[in-house]
């Protein structure tokens, strides 16, 4: 059986991250990177390299392309676009703007006959999948998410993109007590500000305006205005020894209620605790642009969420040997 045959676009780490993943994956070989940057300056652990701007003459060569831009700039517009010409998997993680983004990739993957996932990775994606879960099986009772203590990729770049930042890293850190509520089975109410706080170590280029960075980090929707936001200004060296670590993880809890007067109480909890968030995210992807590949051979089209995905499709295992071994 031939392999198969995966690219990505961009190659920050996210993109390195996908290449070691294929590496480990059997029925997969990894095609190459495409870089806007100049090719003879990107460095591999081996794989091909390729400008961006000759991507479709390689259309018919790629099975599954991962996008590994960002949220803020990049996906909106470039996975609609690719889905005209390859199957296409993404981690676009902007909540609030997924089912635009799903219509906009979903319209044009089938009008080429494609398949699109989107918002792939570990939030969304797999904490999507155990919020779903928790709330089909616990019908009474409330969830809640807990990110965090840990880099957020999404984040950290919105803050880069920002005027007179050089770079910068955001962490996303749960408020302990608010958590310990919730364990205890106490259901408590907790608005986006109780949850969690944000803290921003920002690299500020020479002569721009701190005081400027700061209020349009902490007014940016989406990203930092719902938040406790903390600013703090380094210099580079010291974001380079001691925040080059990209850790991070999380929580999804379900706190419910069965019995005929709802005496009993069951918390289900799900978490992740990750040495390198870029490299796991990576793994998430490759698992998805497996179950896009088999898709699209079983001539589906359009797009998919995680929702929407067998999970017998991500592994590489076939259906017997799954229900043999693990079921």
């Amino acid at each position: 059986m031939s392999k198969i045959r995966v690219a990505v676009l961009g190659y920050g780490n996210l993109g390195r991250g996908v290449e070691l993943a294929v590496k480990n994956c059997p029925d997969m070989e990894f095609y190459g990177v495409f870089t806007r940057r100049n090719p003879n300056s990107v460095k591999t652990f081996g794989a091909a390299v390729f400008s961006v701007d000759e991507i479709l003459n390689h259309k018919g060569k790629i099975d599954v392309l991962i996008l590994c831009g960002g949220s803020a700039t990049d996906l909106p517009t470039q996975t609609p676009e690719l889905a005209k010409h390859f199957n296409v998997v993404d981690s676009f993680d902007t909540h609030a703007k997924i089912p635009e983004h799903f219509a906009a990739v979903d319209k044009s993957a089938k009008n080429s006959k494609n398949v699109g996932v989107i918002a792939v990775g570990w939030d969304p994606g797999l904490f999507s999948l155990n919020r779903l879960i928790g709330e089909s099986v616990l019908t009474v009772g409330n969830s809640y998410t807990f990110w965090g203590k840990g880099v957020s990729q999404g984040h950290s770049d919105a803050i880069r993109r920002i005027d007179g930042v050089l770079d910068a890293r955001q962490y996303t850190v749960p408020i302990e007590t608010a958590l310990n509520s919730v364990r205890q089975g106490k259901n408590p109410q907790l608005s986006t500000r109780e949850k969690h706080l944000r803290e921003c170590f920002v690299v500020a280029k020479d002569g721009a305006d701190k005081a400027k960075i700061e209020q349009e980090i902490k007014t940016m929707p989406n990203y930092f205005a719902d938040y406790d936001t903390t600013v703090h200004f380094i210099d580079l060296e010291t974001l380079k020894r001691e925040h080059g670590g990209i850790p991070h993880g999380g929580f999804v809890l379900r706190s419910g209620k069965t019995g005929e007067n709802g005496e009993r109480n069951h918390i289900i909890e799900f978490s992740l605790k990750l040495d390198s968030n870029p490299e796991f995210t990576a793994s998430v992807l490759t698992a998805y642009a497996r179950a896009a590949y088999r898709l699209n051979q079983q001539g589906q089209s359009g797009a998919y969420s995680v929702f929407d995905i067998a999970p017998a499709l991500l592994s590489p295992k076939s259906a017997d040997e799954l229900r043999k071994e693990m079921l």
